[in-house]
């Protein structure tokens, strides 16, 4: 027997409770396995539990009898990314078997079928071990009839098996027919399968999955690859919040990565690792991108409600009558309090506080007068999502003019831009305090966004004892300004090579993805074309029919991978193809809801813009290209339009507005993590015409597509 082990980054994490040779497992007596199994689940167990794992134990015996010598079994195998543990991994003659066990039950539920699929594909892509190995993966519900079982032996390209359904019975018959039908080469040795199970692991989860992990206690070091370069930029971060607290300094800290890199996974780990309200000196997540909290805010109260009702289970199952469950709304006010809006977070400091001059100062006698309100934060470190969202003087000035229009007003001509203000307010600390702002290049929008130049501005105007530290890349073009830190006091300026993310952990099947979707942007055919090549793991086809994109989704996903259209909130000629952008979904439910629900993106039918997803992501998803965003005629340069009054596109001149077009083709562009299809309609081919709908401005954007080199299915 042994109980496995794995190191990682330091991190001493079990990867399985109980493993041994096949051989060993069938002469072993049961009461000991299970003894094993308490001991390693530090005995988190209850009398089901027990009852499981020797049902478990009792149906493998009887299923392997015939493979002595020819593999190994590992109980309660540990999948990080997912933070759950598979119930039965048998390893024999090299095939993966990877069993979702329903012990004592008659019936396959959706859920555990889901459930053994995504065990299978986090094997696949993630471990290392597993990379050439066949994975088959099993529900075996004990009790249930010879009738609902299901046995189909089939594969997908990377070699993983659509679940099979099997009960206690059948189990024995289904294995071997797996190995009779792939007829693997029988070159077992137990050390081989022990160095499987202890294989490198290096999991890319998305950010929800990520954000849920890390507020379960896990770290970045065991729930991301280690090739990548967050983990420097999280110690980077780590070492500049303790020096500043230990030289009572203030710090202000820009991250920079490309799209998918892993800067708002940094943002909430520094924000749970440093929540510390106990002693007034915690962190606070904060983003202008209301999708991105709400979808976070509700998936991790959902979970920790899950999580809780789980414990409350196992604690009555003890004997603790008195147990209660944590409610849905207390859940969510704990995520609130590190996890919140950029503008709750700014409205509640603005408070109390007056203009004088050009500065603003806190009412005489108000925060006595209201105690429950505060003028210094209680957080000394804000971290900044998407701080080139952040509202310029004018957008911030006219936002607070209408929201107290009517009202006797002691902010108006608001004197400070948004990132001034936010910086002023870890100002208020008379000792130490540390904003950090993740940047994504070329990810600005939005009407009223200042970018990355106003940060340096607000710095260099009213806070120049603040030192300063930056990526090695913040003068490169997609962070707008190459010069803007000559302003500021070199004093005070440290260059941090490890604050950029270079390195995309989004398409965790092909890292160019984002290098490719700027090439393509940039109008840079031949180098667009070039980096294609090179993504062989990461599918990307063209079509010109909204169907066979939806078959080509559905027919890539799988497990509880999500799907989903996506289209600019300019494309209003997509409504030809059904399409609203107009419409506005309940995103959340687009997000986390399942197939069940008609809401979910799963289905198909709702569509989300940039402004909706930008910060999150998904598996495989359909881009709709409109003729808002069109090739001139020569094929040198974009051409931006929106459609007005229902019957005519009109030019948009404006470079910034075109900019921020560019950009919403760029996070549309690289929100997939596994693949992705684009549709370019045909236009309106009819006599008359719909002449919003020229065939011609369609063409142009399919015909560069396909001299690029992108497939069209």
């Amino acid at each position: 027997m042994v109980t496995g082990q794995i190191t990682t980054q330091g991190t001493l994490s079990k990867r399985f409770y109980f493993g041994e040779g096949i051989t060993e497992f069938l002469a072993d007596n049961e009461k000991r396995v299970v003894g094993e199994l308490v001991i390693a689940s530090r005995h988190d167990s209850n009398e089901e539990t027990v009852e499981s794992w020797c049902e478990e134990i009792r149906v493998m015996k009887s299923a392997l009898q015939g493979y002595s010598e020819r593999g190994s079994i590992f109980f309660e195998y540990n999948i990080p990314r997912l933070g759950k543990r598979a119930d039965v991994i048998a390893l024999i003659d090299n095939i993966v078997f990877v069993l979702e066990f329903k012990a004592m039950n008659d019936e396959f539920t959706r859920e555990a079928y889901l459930q053994v699929w995504d065990y299978a594909l986090d094997l696949k892509n993630f471990q290392l071990g597993s990379r050439d190995r066949k994975i088959i993966p099993i529900v075996v519900a004990t009790k249930a009839s010879d009738n609902s079982c299901q046995y189909e032996l089939q594969h997908y390209e990377d070699d993983v098996y659509q679940p099979m359904l099997s009960n206690a019975d059948k189990l024995e018959e289904y294995i071997g027919r797996v190995l009779d039908e792939l007829n693997p080469q029988r070159d077992f040795s137990i050390e081989d399968d022990f160095r499987w199970a202890k294989s490198g692991y290096e999991p890319t989860p998305n950010i929800v999955e990520a954000a849920t992990a890390l507020f379960n206690h896990q770290t970045v070091d065991d729930i991301t690859k280690h090739d990548a370069d967050i983990d420097t930029a999280s110690r980077t971060i780590d070492r500049i919040i303790a020096e500043s607290k230990q030289k009572n300094r203030k710090a202000i800290c820009f991250v920079t990565g490309v799209p998918g890199a892993g800067k708002t996974l940094i943002g909430l780990q520094t924000a749970i690792r440093h929540f510390d309200p106990e002693h007034h000196e915690g962190a606070v997540y904060l983003s202008g991108n209301y999708p991105l909290v709400e979808v976070l805010q509700e998936a991790l109260a959902r979970d920790y409600v899950k999580n809780d009702r789980e414990r409350v289970a196992a604690a009555k199952a003890k004997g603790d009558k008195a147990a209660k469950a944590t409610t849905k709304k207390d859940a969510k006010s704990k995520v609130q309090s590190f996890i919140q809006m950029i503008h709750h977070y700014r409205d509640t400091y603005l408070e109390g506080i007056k203009i004088d001059g050009n500065k603003l100062i806190p009412i005489p006698g108000y925060f006595a007068d209201h105690q429950d309100k505060a003028y210094i934060p209680s957080e000394h470190v804000a971290i900044f999502d998407e701080a080139q969202r952040a509202w310029t003087r004018d957008e911030l000035a006219r936002f607070l003019a209408d929201k107290t229009k009517g009202r006797a007003n002691v902010l108006n001509d608001f004197p400070y831009s948004e990132p001034e203000f936010l910086i002023s307010t870890i100002n208020r600390h008379k000792d130490w305090g540390v904003v950090i702002c993740l940047i994504g290049g070329g990810q600005e929008i939005n009407k009223g966004e200042a970018g990355i130049g106003e940060w340096v501005v607000a710095i260099n105007r009213r806070y120049k004892d603040w030192d300063i530290y930056i990526s090695d890349k913040m003068t490169g073009e997609e962070y707008q300004h190459g010069q803007m830190f000559d302003i500021v006091d070199k004093e005070h300026l440290y260059i941090e090579p490890g604050l950029h993310l270079a390195v995309s952990m989004r398409s965790f099947r092909a890292e160019k993805v984002s290098t490719f979707v700027h090439q393509l942007l940039a109008l840079e055919k031949d180098k667009a074309s070039e980096t294609l090549k090179e993504l062989t793991r990461y599918p990307i086809v063209l079509t010109r029919s909204l169907d066979k994109a939806k078959q080509w989704l559905k027919g890539h996903q799988r497990g509880t991978e999500r799907i989903g259209i996506l289209a600019s909130s300019k494309a209003d000629r997509l409504k030809a193809i059904s399409i609203n952008v107009r419409y506005q979904p309940d995103f959340v439910e687009w997000f986390l809801a399942g197939d069940d629900d008609i809401r979910s993106s799963n289905r198909l039918e709702d569509t989300l813009t940039e402004f909706k997803v930008q910060g999150l992501e998904i598996d495989w998803a359909c881009i709709a290209w409109d003729a808002d965003m069109r090739l001139s005629d020569d094929h040198r340069q974009w051409e931006h339009w929106e459609l007005r009054s229902g019957t005519r596109w009109q030019h948009i001149n404006s470079e910034v507005r075109q900019r921020y077009q560019i950009n919403a083709y760029r996070v549309l562009l690289t929100r997939a993590r596994q693949g992705m299809i684009i549709v370019v309609p045909e236009g309106d081919h009819s006599v008359p015409p719909d002449t919003t709908r020229n065939p011609v401005w369609y063409d142009g954007v399919y015909n560069y597509l396909k001299e690029i080199g992108i497939p069209e299915i």
